[in-house]
């Protein structure tokens, strides 16, 4: 699995983000936001928010790891996604790898259906955009077998990555599982075996974001309640991750029993559906609203044509002191399907805007 991962030391920013903005699979931007708009008071679309099933587990407290053990754990099984965004604080090399426990008396298949790895490097915009960019252009199905009473890596290569101090690595892993296991994140000695390790790990303090829990819906339909007219109705927005029309998900932090808020919705997979009137041509943005930001859409349109956009597509981040920039998704057709996957990346600021306008003539 991810055998293009497999390094020793820490990826060069720069090269990070060469690879993103080459990849054929990403549309660059262009021109064409209407002027005169006033980013300010962009109308809200009014929407339909429904949480689907499946679980969130999130580990991203400490986000600085300290010192070696656990970060997050939890015992589940069903549809789950883990989202693990971990920086290595300590002057030491080390490795931040994913443990599946096996505490049953029966084997456990896992299969992981969708991923993406970022990392490790310096340049944590780079890491969370990669990341993103992998798991949305992802397509292949891997077999995990955790023997009974065993254990079993849920990304071996990582076993394998040394990550130098302040390096950040970040991950997100869509698996099944019938038989419940025990999913661990862990920072670990370079030559200690996780196996072993596990064993004796103690479970690291929270730190003050205490972003880390197991949380219910781990995917978000977004439906606007009628169909977008973008003649009548000229630039419109639905905002996502602000907590005020776009709440964060509640969730339990399986460590001490607390309850946790996930602030940004990190993890949250959003599929977004965009219904719009016949005969007008209109355009979507992606304006993010918090600060620096760099992230992926996937684009699904007329139900078979599938992209991956990177946002921005041009460079590397965006919205630094200004939420006056936008990123071009795409001008269509309008009364053609057209899907929207997103979610928030590691490293980045929210809340974003999904902006629809009338497509520039």
């Amino acid at each position: 699995m991810l055998d293009w991962f497999r390094q020793a030391s820490v990826a060069v920013a720069v090269t990070v983000a060469v690879s993103i903005v080459s990849d054929p699979q990403i549309a660059l931007a262009k021109p064409g936001f209407p002027a005169n708009t006033n980013i300010y008071s962009i109308a809200e679309l009014p929407v339909t928010k429904t949480e689907q099933a499946g679980k969130l587990l999130l580990s991203d407290s400490p986000e600085m790891v300290p010192d070696d053990g656990i970060m997050y754990q939890d015992t589940v099984s069903g549809d789950v996604r883990l989202f693990f965004h971990h920086v290595n604080a300590t002057k030491e090399l080390k490795k931040i790898v994913v443990l599946l426990v096996n505490e049953s008396d029966t084997a456990a298949d896992v299969v992981v259906n969708q991923y993406g790895l970022g990392g490790p490097s310096l340049d944590y915009l780079a890491v969370g955009k990669l990341a993103q960019l992998n798991y949305l252009n992802q397509e292949e199905v891997e077999l995990i077998e955790v023997p009974a009473g065993g254990t079993a890596l849920l990304e071996p290569v990582l076993n394998q990555t040394v990550i130098a101090p302040d390096a950040l690595v970040n991950g997100i892993y869509d698996f099944h599982t019938k038989t419940p296991v025990r999913v661990v994140t862990m920072m670990l000695p370079v030559e200690a075996d996780p196996a072993e390790f596990v064993k004796l790990a103690r479970v690291l303090p929270a730190d003050s974001q205490r972003l880390r829990g197991t949380f219910p819906g781990r995917d978000r339909l977004i439906v606007p309640n009628e169909a977008y007219h973008s003649v009548n109705q000229g630039v419109v927005a639905i905002t996502l991750a602000d907590h005020k029309l776009d709440t964060y998900v509640s969730g339990i932090d399986a460590t001490d029993g607390s309850a946790t808020l996930n602030y940004g919705n990190y993890g949250v997979m959003y599929k977004v559906f965009l219904p719009t009137a016949f005969e007008q041509k209109y355009a979507v943005y992606l304006n993010p609203r918090g600060g620096e930001y760099a992230g992926a859409l996937k684009v699904k349109y007329r139900h078979q044509q599938e992209t991956t956009i990177g946002t921005p597509a041009d460079k590397l981040f965006f919205g630094s002191k200004t939420v006056k920039d936008v990123a071009h998704i795409g001008d269509y057709a309008g009364g053609q399907s057209l899907w929207l996957t997103f979610s928030p990346p590691g490293a980045s600021n929210l809340p974003v805007k999904i902006i629809l306008a009338p497509a520039a003539k």
